[in-house]
C-alpha cells in the first residue's frame, strides 16, 4: 500500500505551496545520501521524498492526486487511467476490505458490480489566534483557509459542460476489475476510472477532468466563553469535498490565546501582580485592582504583609468552559525596593533600623566634617541597615 504523500513530508493537506517546500527542504536535507552514507533506509527514505514532493508541488498533478490518489496520477491527463499492477488503488480504497467483499459478498450482490464508490472528504486543520478579552467574552472570528471544492464549473462531474459521462471500457461500468495474485482471483477499484465505473470524454477545462478544485473558502468561527490555549474547535462539514458526491470532511481549529500584559491564566483563575511599597505593606493600606472585564476592585491590605502573598477576589477569574460561574482573581504582592535613595530618605531608614534592630550606621557612610552629602547615595552596600531591613 503506498504511503499518503502529505503524510511522507509531514504536512497538512491543506498546506500552501510555501509550506510544502519548506518541508520538503528539511526532509532532503536530513536524509540526503551524502549525509547518510551506506544508509540504505535514509536513501530509500529520501527516494519517498522527492516522488511526494514531485507531485505535490505540481499543481496538476496534486489536484489529480487529491481526488484519486496514486491510481489516478498512473494515466496522466487529469484523469485516472493506465495499467493496474499489485495492489494499486486509488486514495482511500482499502484492500482487505477488497478482499472481504470478494469472499462474503457486499450487499447481497455481486461485489462492486455497478457501484460508483464514494470517498468521504479529508479534514482540514487550521489555527486561529485570541486575546484573552476574547476568550473571557466569547466572540465570533472569521477564518480563510484554503480546500479541495467541488468544481463550480463542471459541478464535481469533471465533464466539460455540455457533455457527459461514458461507461468506463476497462471495467466495462462494473468500477471494479478482476486478477489473479498467486492462487487467489481477487478484485480491486479500476484504476481506469477510479471505481467509478464511468470516465470523462471531454475533461472540464477549469479543473482537467478532476471534478475538483482548491479553492479560498471562509468560515466564521464561534470561539466560546471561557477557552483554553491549545484548545481543539470541531466544525463539521467545513473540510474538503468528498470525491464523487462523498461526505466532506470537517475542520479542526487549534486555538492559541495570546499573553496577556497585566493578567496570568491558572486553568479558570487570573493572577495579578500588584506592586506595594515598603510603608504600604508595613503600615497597611486599601488599593483598587483591575480585573479582566474592565472592572476595579477595593482591596484591603492589613498591615505586615509580606511578600508573595495571595489575596483572593471571588468570580473576577474566568468564564468555566464546561460548568457554570467564573473562576477567581488571584493577588500576589510583590514589594517593591527602592534601587536608590536621596541623603533625607537614607536617614530616615537608618533611623528605623536602630529602633527596630538597635543596630548603629555604618562609619563608612558617615559623611566626613564639612563634606557636601551628595544628591543621591547608592543603595546595595555590603552590611547596610536597609539590607538587613528588608534582606538581601
Amino acid at each position: 500500500m503506498a504511503k499518503d504523500y502529505y503524510e511522507t513530508l509531514g504536512v497538512a493537506r491543506n498546506a500552501t505551496e510555501a509550506e510544502i517546500k519548506s518541508a520538503f527542504r528539511k526532509l532532503a536535507l536530513k536524509c540526503h545520501p551524502d549525509r547518510n552514507p551506506g544508509n540504505k533506509e535514509a536513501e530509500d527514505r529520501f527516494k519517498q521524498i522527492n516522488g511526494a514532493y514531485e507531485v505535490l508541488s505540481d499543481a496538476k498533478k496534486r489536484q489529480v492526486y487529491d481526488q484519486y490518489g496514486e491510481a489516478g496520477l498512473s494515466g496522466g491527463g487529469g484523469h485516472p487511467g493506465g495499467g493496474f499492477g499489485g495492489f494499486q488503488h486509488g486514495e482511500g480504497a482499502d484492500v482487505f476490505g477488497d478482499i472481504f467483499e470478494q469472499f462474503f459478498g457486499a450487499g447481497g450482490g455481486h461485489p462492486g458490480a455497478g457501484r460508483s464508490r464514494t470517498r468521504r472528504g479529508h479534514d482540514l486543520k487550521a489555527e486561529i489566534v485570541v486575546s484573552l478579552e476574547d476568550a473571557y467574552e466569547g466572540v465570533q472570528k472569521p477564518l480563510e483557509y484554503e480546500r479541495i471544492e467541488a468544481c463550480s464549473v463542471c459541478r464535481g462531474t469533471g465533464a466539460k459542460p455540455g457533455t457527459g459521462l461514458k461507461k468506463c471500457a476497462t471495467c466495462r461500468g462494473a468500477g471494479r476489475v478482476q486478477f489473479s495474485q498467486g492462487f487467489f482471483a481477487m478484485t480491486q477499484s479500476c484504476p481506469a476510472c477510479g471505481g467509478a465505473g464511468q470516465i470523462v470524454e471531454t475533461p472540464c477545462r477549469d479543473c482537467g477532468g478532476a471534478g475538483l478544485a482548491r479553492k479560498k473558502h471562509k468560515v466564521t468561527l464561534r470561539i466560546p466563553a471561557g477557552i483554553y490555549d491549545g484548545a481543539t474547535l470541531r466544525i463539521a462539514g467545513e473540510g474538503e469535498s468528498g470525491a464523487r458526491g462523498g461526505t466532506p470532511g470537517d475542520l479542526f481549529v487549534d486555538v492559541r490565546v495570546k499573553a496577556h500584559s497585566k493578567f496570568e491564566r491558572e486553568e479558570d483563575d487570573l493572577v495579578f501582580a500588584l506592586k506595594l511599597s515598603f510603608p504600604q505593606a508595613a503600615l497597611g493600606c486599601t488599593l483598587s485592582v483591575p480585573a479582566i472585564d474592565g472592572s476595579r476592585s477595593k482591596i484591603k491590605i492589613h498591615s505586615g504583609v509580606q511578600h508573595g502573598a495571595l489575596l483572593r477576589i471571588a468570580g473576577k477569574g474566568m468564564p468555566r468552559l464546561r460548568g457554570r460561574g467564573y473562576g477567581d482573581l488571584l493577588v500576589r504582592l510583590e514589594l517593591e525596593v527602592p534601587r536608590e535613595l536621596g541623603p533625607k530618605e537614607r536617614s530616615l531608614i537608618e533611623e528605623l533600623g536602630r529602633l527596630l534592630h538597635g543596630e548603629e550606621p555604618a562609619s563608612e557612610d558617615v559623611p566626613a566634617p564639612g563634606a557636601e552629602p551628595s544628591e543621591k547615595t547608592p543603595l546595595g552596600h555590603e552590611g547596610g541597615i536597609f539590607d538587613k531591613i528588608f534582606g538581601k
